[in-house]
């Protein structure tokens, strides 16, 4: 049986006191990684500094992002600074990646947003690239995106062969690629082509199951040691979105995404998800879910 994992999504704070008890705080409440979001615009710390502090501030707690976007940052230069976070946090960092969406992002810094299938196909040369600079020796690449001529980076990472690889995403080509080279698949809402949100036509749990679906075709083999997770929108009861987020859970009230009712509801929902769906790794999107949500950690997180 799959062992359940919980995540928490923190994105800023007043200072690195405050920042740092943060993340003594979800150690303590039993939560296994803390997790920060990779955008130009909007209330949230970058990911590198930030994950640095919060693994100096623990012992046990893993770092990592949901998600690095692979559009603002060069493989090698990620690979580098990866591999170096992981060794001073002791092998704790988990390394989620994804295209770049947001629109926001894009037109703020006067990057071309480029169509999804660029988007992915760019991002599957980073994956191949991040793995090879991750291992032993020196590492070439010739692709259509990326070119590594002999480079051979240190430190290596702590965790070998490499430190977790988590993607992400609601959309096929996206889904493939997760399903076919990480370690950590994350079923989310698709985002509309143009980066200006999510899709409203794909919420619900028909579309959720069928990305499941498309996961375990992709991953083959591979799907036992796949883990497979997804964000938790809400909690408890039913909040207004965020005024800063892009996130709409409106439709997915019959999804691992929204957790309403009792702890007992919630962690009846969340044994039926992982035991009949494999869903076994959950991530609490917003921070005023933490404390709400660390019952249910609490109990299932053994």
């Amino acid at each position: 049986m799959r062992r359940f994992r919980f995540g928490a999504v923190v994105r800023e704070a007043g200072s690195g006191a405050a920042w740092a008890e943060k993340a003594r705080r979800l150690e303590a409440q039993g939560y296994d990684v803390l997790l920060v979001p990779d955008h130009l615009v909007g209330p949230r710390f970058a990911p590198i500094a930030a994950l640095t502090a919060a693994a100096c501030a623990t012992t046990r707690l893993r770092v990592g992002t949901l998600v690095f976007a692979n559009d603002f940052r060069h493989p090698a230069v990620l690979a580098k600074e990866a591999a170096t976070l992981d060794l001073l946090s002791g092998g704790r960092l988990e390394v989620g990646i994804g295209t770049g969406w947001m629109a926001r992002d894009y037109d703020g810094a006067g990057l071309a947003l480029e169509p999804p299938g660029v988007r992915v196909e760019r991002l599957r040369e980073a994956v191949a690239v991040l793995k090879g600079l991750w291992g032993d020796g020196p590492f070439s690449f010739q692709g259509k995106h990326y070119r590594i001529d002999g480079l051979d980076q240190r430190p290596k990472p702590v965790r070998r062969p490499h430190p977790p690889i988590a993607l992400g995403g609601g959309g096929p080509r996206m889904l493939r690629l997760a399903a076919e080279e990480a370690d950590v698949v994350n079923l989310g809402m698709r985002v509309r082509p143009d980066g200006s949100g999510p899709d409203d036509r794909d919420g619900g749990p028909a579309a959720f199951l069928r990305k499941l679906r498309i996961v375990r075709e992709a991953a083959g083999e591979r799907y036992d040691a796949l883990e497979l997770g997804t964000s938790v929108m809400q909690v408890g009861e039913r909040k207004a979105e965020e005024a800063w987020s892009a996130a709409d859970s409106s439709s997915l009230g019959e999804t691992p995404q929204v957790l309403l009712g009792t702890r007992a509801d919630i962690i009846d929902k969340l044994r039926y998800w992982r035991d009949e769906h494999d869903i076994s790794y959950f991530v609490v999107h917003h921070e005023r879910d933490l404390d709400a949500f660390a019952p249910v950690v609490e109990e299932l997180a053994t």
